[in-house]
Formats: structure tokens, C-alpha cells, sequence
């Protein structure tokens, strides 16, 4: 009976001892992190106050603190103000210890302000040794990933249960140990030992030595050198700042919470996450993301490009799997069924079931009765039927849900018909507007069929409708969430049309053919001004030795560029199989140095990350500036590391003139309306023409300033239009 009782005191010190240690390692390596980080932050909190001036302290204080004194003093910044201290402030004539410690008060109160919004960038390209101290530090992080946390955590937890459990045992592991103890205390010992049994063996059950173990083997490994840190971040760097926002511990702010109103906020605030399914990190306003989606049921997640919707998603999928669901399905363009799947693959333990190609229909069998998380298409979802709750579906995922925005396509009734039929839906979507406000409204009520106040009546305006909207949406943007983020250049490109340029837009005008008018630039490629400009940028971006990817919406421009370019990946395009758009664009992020990669914008620039690419270029400007977005979205997001450079090609007087101040309305529409869930300026609500109508238009006008004479063709439509927009879209 003593030995049985020895051995499992024994065990239970053993399983305590690696529970404690697991806890231990896993802050050590915390610590490091944020005693690489205090420097830097200290340097960039240091500068901001340099570039205060000392009459900012009235602010603080509303207008209360006399500072002429101080400014007479030589006194500039509020950096001086801190650099001197009490003693200094009170040498300044004018100045007493009451005045000095209320400036210093309120410097202080800046100060911590600025401690909160400072970001630290990482720059591979010029890395330095603070910087490499802070890469060396995420790396061990990021390494061990977040089973190492989840393990500290449990082991810190474990320890805590242990630790008195072993305490009142402890007379119980030694014969005569018991023989001298009182009475009470040989039962307490007794008692104790029976707890510590069920415990240890529930832990040895569950596999917790072994993961605790493993951890600490993993928080203590080091990479093999700063240069292969340096390459590990540049990699994915995501991880890295996802894990420095996450040890830096800042609350989510308003421009993290989408802007909600209170009550709504509060309620996602309260709402649980499980992470046990994750395996990567979440940041701050990732998680009240996905939270929003857990509390409201019936969403639309409509942040801008770049900010981690999918990972939002998989976080909602791994919660609702920990409690028990076990069907899922998400709904893609085809274009990114192979980088969902990957996506879950990688960053969940759930199990990804591809339902596409001629086997699709036994796949979806198969899903029906084992389970997992489905992936399929807009288009082989109206091949299966809709489950009238069997199997129960856990949560349907709809991505770049702008798809279903016209309620009378056959993809829109299919995906409401699965909507009704599941109490958790999820769409997400950075464009939930394109074109008009009812495109918006359309997508809430397949989510909220019965939701209408505030969103029907044009009169009432944008804050109106973003009021009226928001438990159904939530949108954050990457200026207010990604501090760290490399800067975004744009830059249009305007060129004087050649003599052969001028003749083919004229030929494409005189016939009507809108297209042929967007395309005209290249039509002569050897005498194009634009192709001459790109050649130039490549050039340039390939003596820096950077990656660039051009975006144009038409197959014979790529074509055209492809011919003035040497050693080109792609183009990807709309008819390339989701495997082979995949293995282009993986070809492309492994190749040494500079690289170019075309794609059809259409394409391209849906669900694909190239952040690969620090140069992007626009062979002509769209219909739609949500397209563009879209395309220079998938090279400036969360993981670049380098500053983007964004190039459009634009040629004079004629329609590229007009698409641009074209899309100026448009981005003015969405801002008032999308650009935010809750909070913004009121405008009157718009309703915007069609793509065709604008192209009518357009024709009809450029037609009367060349003086061309108006044909038949202008009567009965656009010539080439339909034909022009199919070929966009291939």
C-alpha cells in the first residue's frame, strides 16, 4: 500500500515538475522577446516625442498649464521636457516644483500615449543588430507555435492543482512518515494521494507529459543562425508581427472592433474562442473577428484585402469543431479552392474534403457521412442538394460572397437556399459594394432574410444604413489594424499615345468597340508607349532585384507584354486549372531575386497571396476600382515586409482619362457606405449606371470629340462588348 502510494506521489512530482517547467520555458522565451522589443519601442516612442512640441502639453491638460516660461527656456519638444526632469524644468526662471511636475505629469501621459500606437517594422533588407535581436527572439516563438502557449498554459494551470495536492501527500511517501503523522494529518495525506491519483492519470491519459515535454524542447530550440532568422520572417512574417502584436498586449480599439455600436461590441467581447483546433496565433482584431461571427450567428466579414479573413474563418470553423460539430462547408470561385484547402490544412488540425472534378459527387458522400470541413465552387454547389438537417451543418463559409450579390443568379439562390438551412453563416468579402448600394443590401438579407429596417429607403442615407447594418457587418481596414505595415505607393503613369497608338484607339472608336478602345495602348506593341513605360519599371524594379506582377484584365495584353519580357511566369488566367494557378504562383515566390508574374486582374486578383511582389503594375485602369484594390491587395498585406510600389498605366486624352475619374464616384460610394460598419459621414445614397451603360456612353462621347460619325452599330448597342467582357473574364 506505502509503495503504491510512494509511486504515485512520485508520479505526480514528475508530472508537476514538467508542467512547472513547460510554464517556465515557454515565459523565458516571452521575456525575451519583449526585452528585444523595449529598445526599439523606446527609440520610436523617443522620436515621436521629438516631434512634439512642448505646446501639445496644453492639450493634455485643456489649455490649463502656462508654458511661455518653458518655451523661453529653450524648451521645444516634449522629448526636452522629459530629458530634463524636475530639478532641470525648476533651474528655468518662472517655473516652480508645481508647475514642473504637472508638465512632467502630462509629458508622461504622451508618452504612454505614444507607447500605445508606436509600431516597430522589421526590415530585412537593412537588418541591424536590435532588429536581429528581436528576429532571433520571435523566431523560437513562432517555431514552437501556439501548441507551445496552449501547453505553458495548461502546465501553469496543472502546476497550480498540483502544488497543494503534493504538499498534503507528502507524509504518505514515506512509511515512517505516516507512523509519526497525527491522525488528521495521515487522512488529509490519504485523501490527498486518492486526488492526485485521478488527476495523474488523466494527465498521463491525455498525453500532457509528452506535449509538455516537447514543448519545452521546442521553446528551448534556437535557429541556426541570424541569417536564417532573418529568412524565416521574411517568409512568413505575418506569423512574427501576429505574435509581437500578441506579447505586446494592446486592447483591440474601436478601429479593431469595425466601429460598433456598444452593445453589439460588447456582446462579441463576451463571446468565447476556443483555439484548441488553431495552429497559428490570431491577432488581437482577428480574434474579435471571429468572435463577431461566433456571437452574431449570420455575418458578412467585409475586411479590406490583406487582413487575414481566411484565418478569421478557420478560427470560427476550429471553435464550433471543438464543440462538436462535425460538418462544414465553404464556397469559393474555383480560383482559390486549392489555396482553401491548403489554408485549412495548414493552419487548423480539421480535415479539408475537395468537392470538385468528375469525382465531386462521391466526395460529397463521403463528406456527408465522415464529415470534415467541404470546399467547393459556386458553380458545384448547385450539383449538390441542400441538407435539410442531416447532416446539421456546422457553419457555411461563402467567399468573395460579392458573387451572390444579384439575387436572381442561379449561384445566389443556391447559396441561400444552403443558408437557410445552417445557424451559423459566414461571407467575407472586401468589396461588398461594387457598384450600388442594393448589391449590399442583397448580400444582408440573404444572411437576414427578415432584416430590412433602415436599408430600403434611399433617402436615409449612408450612417443610416451602416447603423441599420451593423450586427450583420463588420469591416476593419489595414490603416487602422496593420501599424506595421510597409508603406503603399501609388503612382499613375501618364503617357502621350503614339502615332500608332492614336490611330488604333481611333480605329477602336470609330467602330464602336469599347473593349478594343480599353486595349488600343497595345495594340501595336512595338510602338506602344505603355509597353515602352513597363519596360522601363521592370527594369528598374530588376536592377533593385524585386518581384513584380502585372495586372492587365486582357489576355492579348498579357500576351503583348510577355513578348517585350524575358523569363515571365504565367499568365494566370481564369481557365487555368486551380492546381496549375497554384503551382505558377509558388514558382514565382521560390524564384531567386527578381521575377515577373502576369495575370488577367479578374484572375489574379481574387484570393491568391503574392506578397512576394513589391512592384505591381496596371496595364490599364478598370470599371470597377474594387478590382484594382483587389489586385494590389494581394501584394500589400499582412506579411509584406518591403514597401509596395503601385504603377497604372494611363495614356492621354482619351478613355483612360475618363475610367479614372470614373472610379473617383465609385470609391466615393463605398467609402460612404462599406469603408466602415457603423461610423462615418452622412451622404445621400447613389445609385450607379451599369458597366454597359457607362460604355455607351463613353463611346458616344469619344466619338463626338474625335468628330467620327456615329455608325449603326451605336444604335443597337456597343459593338464588341460582349465579346470584350467574355475575353475579360476567361
Amino acid at each position: 500500500m506505502a509503495r503504491t502510494e510512494r509511486e504515485v506521489v512520485a508520479r505526480g512530482t514528475r508530472l508537476a515538475e514538467a508542467a512547472r517547467q513547460v510554464a517556465e520555458d515557454h515565459e523565458r522565451a516571452v521575456d525575451a522577446v519583449r526585452e528585444a522589443l523595449r529598445p526599439l519601442r523606446e527609440e520610436l516612442v523617443r522620436e515621436e516625442l521629438e516631434r512634439l512640441p512642448v505646446a501639445r502639453l496644453r492639450d493634455v491638460t485643456q489649455g490649463r498649464l502656462r508654458l511661455d516660461e518653458l518655451e523661453a527656456g529653450g524648451f521645444r519638444t516634449v522629448q526636452d521636457v522629459l530629458r530634463a526632469g524636475s530639478y532641470m524644468l525648476r533651474q528655468t526662471p518662472g517655473v516652480g516644483r508645481r508647475t514642473a511636475d504637472q508638465v512632467l505629469a502630462a509629458a508622461r501621459q504622451l508618452a504612454e500615449a505614444a507607447e500605445e500606437y508606436v509600431a516597430v517594422r522589421l526590415d530585412p533588407d537593412r537588418p541591424e543588430p536590435r532588429g536581429t535581436a528581436l528576429v532571433t527572439a520571435l523566431h523560437v516563438l513562432v517555431e514552437a507555435g501556439p501548441q507551445a502557449r496552449r501547453a505553458a498554459e495548461a502546465g501553469a494551470a496543472l502546476a497550480e492543482r498540483l502544488a497543494p495536492l503534493l504538499t498534503d501527500a507528502r507524509p504518505a511517501a514515506g512509511r515512517w512518515r505516516m507512523l509519526l503523522a497525527g491522525r488528521e494529518t495521515r487522512q488529509r495525506a490519504l485523501a490527498a494521494v486518492a486526488e492526485l491519483r485521478t488527476l495523474v492519470e488523466e494527465a498521463e491519459a491525455d498525453g500532457v507529459p509528452q506535449r509538455c515535454a516537447q514543448a519545452s524542447v521546442d521553446l528551448l530550440r534556437r535557429p541556426e543562425n541570424d541569417l536564417a532568422a532573418w529568412v524565416d520572417f521574411e517568409r512568413r512574417a505575418a506569423d512574427y508581427y501576429g505574435l509581437l502584436a500578441e506579447i505586446a498586449d494592446h486592447e483591440p480599439d474601436a478601429a479593431a472592433q469595425g466601429f460598433l455600436p456598444d452593445e453589439v461590441a460588447e456582446r462579441v467581447r463576451e463571446q468565447r474562442l476556443t483555439d484548441t483546433h488553431c495552429l497559428v496565433s490570431l491577432r488581437g482584431y482577428q480574434a474579435f473577428g471571429a468572435r463577431f461571427a461566433l456571437a452574431q450567428k449570420r455575418v458578412l466579414l467585409g475586411d479590406e484585402m490583406g487582413l487575414g479573413k481566411t484565418v478569421q474563418a478557420i478560427a470560427v470553423l476550429a471553435h464550433l469543431a471543438a464543440e462538436g460539430h462535425r460538418h462544414f462547408l465553404v464556397v469559393c470561385p474555383a480560383s482559390v479552392l486549392i489555396n482553401w484547402t491548403r489554408e485549412i490544412a495548414t493552419r487548423s488540425t480539421l480535415h479539408a474534403v475537395p468537392l470538385h472534378g468528375p469525382n465531386r459527387q462521391a466526395a460529397f458522400a463521403d463528406w456527408r457521412s465522415s464529415g470534415g470541413v467541404a470546399v467547393t465552387t459556386f458553380d458545384a454547389l448547385r450539383g449538390f442538394p441542400a441538407p435539410a438537417g442531416d447532416p446539421e451543418l456546422g457553419l457555411l463559409v461563402v467567399d468573395e460572397a460579392h458573387y451572390v450579390k444579384n439575387p436572381a443568379a442561379l449561384r445566389s439562390i443556391a447559396v441561400r437556399s444552403w443558408a437557410e438551412n445552417c445557424p451559423h453563416v459566414l461571407f467575407l468579402t472586401g468589396t461588398p459594394m461594387e457598384n450600388r448600394v442594393a448589391e449590399f443590401r442583397n448580400l444582408v438579407r440573404i444572411l437576414r432574410p427578415d432584416f430590412a429596417p433602415g436599408t430600403d429607403e434611399p433617402t436615409r442615407g449612408s450612417k443610416e444604413f451602416r447603423r441599420a447594418v451593423a450586427p450583420v457587418y463588420l469591416r476593419r481596414n489595414q490603416r487602422d489594424v496593420l501599424s506595421e505595415l510597409p508603406t503603399l505607393q501609388h503612382t499613375d503613369e501618364w503617357e502621350e499615345p503614339s502615332p500608332a497608338d492614336a490611330r488604333a484607339y481611333e480605329e477602336a472608336v470609330r467602330s464602336g468597340n469599347f473593349m478594343a478602345m480599353r486595349r488600343a495602348a497595345y495594340a501595336r506593341p512595338q510602338q506602344s508607349a505603355k509597353l515602352g513605360r513597363l519596360r522601363e519599371l521592370v527594369g528598374e524594379a530588376a536592377e533593385n532585384g524585386l518581384k513584380v506582377v502585372v495586372f492587365s484584365a486582357f489576355r492579348e495584353v498579357l500576351g503583348a507584354v510577355a513578348e517585350v519580357l524575358d523569363g515571365v511566369h504565367g499568365p494566370l488566367g481564369g481557365g487555368l486549372a486551380p492546381e496549375r494557378r497554384q503551382q505558377i504562383v509558388d514558382d514565382f515566390t521560390a524564384a531567386p531575386g527578381h521575377a515577373v508574374l502576369l495575370a488577367q486582374i479578374e484572375a489574379g486578383g481574387i484570393g491568391l497571396n503574392l506578397q512576394a511582389a513589391s512592384v505591381v503594375i496596371l496595364c490599364e485602369p478598370q470599371l470597377k476600382p474594387t478590382v484594382e484594390r483587389q489586385a494590389v491587395a494581394r501584394a500589400h498585406r499582412m506579411g509584406q515586409v518591403r514597401p509596395v510600389q503601385v504603377h497604372r498605366l494611363l495614356t492621354t486624352g482619351g478613355l483612360d482619362e475618363r475610367l479614372v475619374e470614373r472610379s473617383l464616384t465609385k470609391d466615393r460610394l463605398f467609402d460612404a457606405y462599406a469603408r466602415r460598419s457603423a461610423v462615418a459621414e452622412s451622404t445621400p445614397d447613389a445609385v450607379d449606371v451599369s458597366d454597359v451603360a457607362l460604355a455607351r456612353r463613353i463611346v458616344a462621347e469619344e466619338q463626338t470629340r474625335l468628330g467620327l460619325a456615329s455608325g449603326p452599330g451605336q444604335r443597337r448597342g456597343v459593338p464588341g462588348q460582349a465579346a470584350g467582357e467574355r475575353q475579360a473574364r476567361t
